[in-house]
């Protein structure tokens, strides 16, 4: 495995607010070659070219961008260089070392603070590092794959905006036939009142095995305008999960895309604790006959938040199998809404495909809105979808308090047998254990 860490770059003041010149700033800033800048400006340029998302377009249409303002965040933060392990804020410490046996890299402001190395996996030749220090190192393995094959600047506007101002981000690279049985965790601090735009870029070639964290974190008054790539090769296997924790004054916006190769398995699993709003496209795109794709949701908003999650299940060839379960509680007035299509392409016969939202509403105040779908160009297929949204039975809290438990334990045992279906598919132990603490958190707020 290559870990490097830059040296600390002086600090140059941020241009102020978002325009060409920016962009500039922010690539001579890091020192990039000249291709990565020619592809900034391309981006900006799909940027200023993309309408802002407007009330009347249907993936915002129950999403509004209200208070909203890109000109009240600093366009991006400045690498303040890497730190010693015992410089560490404790929080970030904590979040070190709550998963064992892992290889890890710790983002701060603009860039990576901490690299904690293994050199099994160097020896297996796999690349697991920062991103900026993959364009210098690796930049042919960075010019194939970066937004060419599974996101592309031209998603949507956010998207676009990140492609032309990323900042950190992780690129992990598994070689054919590689197996890697190491936790690979990314853990993003994002500082106050800046932009971020965190990138994962994950290659699994043929035959290849890995289980990769991302772990978000902070963002107070702050946005966040974040990009997953997840390339799967033929047979390769994946375990992605996403954890986001961001305060809830932030403004987070992910676009994520899985393409699936022949006989590929790929589970991944996506977590919507923080934010103030959240607008999250992911899809998973099955390109090689006999992908087995499952995307899997987590979320629970609570005084005030919205979370949106748009999926899309595209099935382009037959024999392919792909299951969405996206399962979330709601109170204190937060909104969550989930709009999900099963598209099946002409040919893709012998398609099975299967999509569930579930929505436990935990006072009067709070809203679900689940609009599921589906496309079907092949005939046949077997592709089913479900939504149900329902509150708590009074009955249900009365019978577990008569047993000897507290109002919050009542609740919490019902919230947690609601999302343990979800629960039960993650593929690491402690990472359970993280995610049941931060549901026990939300239901006491």
């Amino acid at each position: 495995m290559t870990l490097l860490i830059e040296e600390p770059i002086e600090t140059i003041e941020a241009t102020v607010g978002f325009s060409q010149e920016t962009v500039r700033h922010a690539s001579a800033i890091k020192n990039e070659p000249e291709w990565m800048l020619d592809f900034r400006l391309n981006a900006w340029r799909i940027y200023e070219s993309l309408p802002w998302p407007k009330p009347t377009d249907e993936a915002w249409r129950r999403t509004r961008l209200t208070g909203f303002k890109l000109e009240n965040f600093t366009p991006f933060a400045v690498n303040g260089g890497a730190v010693e392990r015992s410089q560490l804020d404790p929080f970030l410490l904590e979040e070190l070392d709550e998963l064992e046996s892992s290889a890890s890299l710790i983002y701060g402001e603009g860039g990576l603070l901490f690299a904690q190395e293994n050199e099994d996996l160097g020896a297996q030749g796999v690349i697991f590092t920062d991103l900026q220090t993959a364009v210098q190192r690796y930049p042919s393995l960075v010019r194939r794959y970066f937004m060419t094959e599974a996101v592309k600047p031209d998603a949507n506007k956010f998207a676009a905006l990140h492609a032309a101002l990323w900042d950190t981000g992780s690129f992990i690279y598994v070689p054919r036939n590689t197996k890697v049985s190491l936790l690979l965790q990314s853990i993003l601090n994002q500082g106050e009142g800046v932009g971020g735009y965190h990138h994962t870029l994950l290659v699994a070639e043929e035959g290849a095995e890995v289980t990769v964290l991302d772990d978000m974190h902070g963002a107070e008054n702050a946005f966040q305008a974040g990009v997953v790539e997840l390339v799967l090769r033929d047979n390769a296997q994946v375990r992605y999960m996403n954890l986001q924790d961001f305060k809830h004054t932030a403004w987070n916006f992910i676009t994520a895309r899985a393409v699936l190769g022949k006989d590929t398995d790929l589970r991944w699993i996506q977590c919507s604790w923080g934010s103030r709003l959240t607008k999250a496209f992911l899809d998973l795109d099955m390109q090689g006959e006999g992908a087995h794709g499952e995307l899997l949701g987590l979320y629970f908003p609570t005084r005030r938040q919205h979370i949106d999650h748009e999926t899309l299940q595209l099935h382009r060839v037959p024999n392919c199998f792909s299951d969405l379960l996206f399962n979330g509680a709601l109170k204190h007035r937060a909104r969550s809404v989930y709009m999900g299509i099963i598209k099946v392409l002409p040919g893709a016969q012998k398609t099975d495909a299967f999509q569930r939202n579930g929505n436990l509403i935990l006072d009067g105040t709070a809203r679900a809105d689940s609009i599921p779908g589906l496309e079907i160009e092949a005939d046949d297929v077997r592709c089913t979808h479900a939504a149900t949204a329902a509150q708590v039975e009074d009955e249900y809290v009365f019978y577990l308090m008569a047993r000897g438990l507290s109002r919050s334990q009542a609740e919490r045992m019902i919230v947690q047998g609601f999302l343990q279906g979800v629960l039960d598919r993650v593929p690491v132990e402690s990472v359970v254990h993280k995610l049941e603490r931060v549901i026990s958190r939300k239901i006491s707020r």
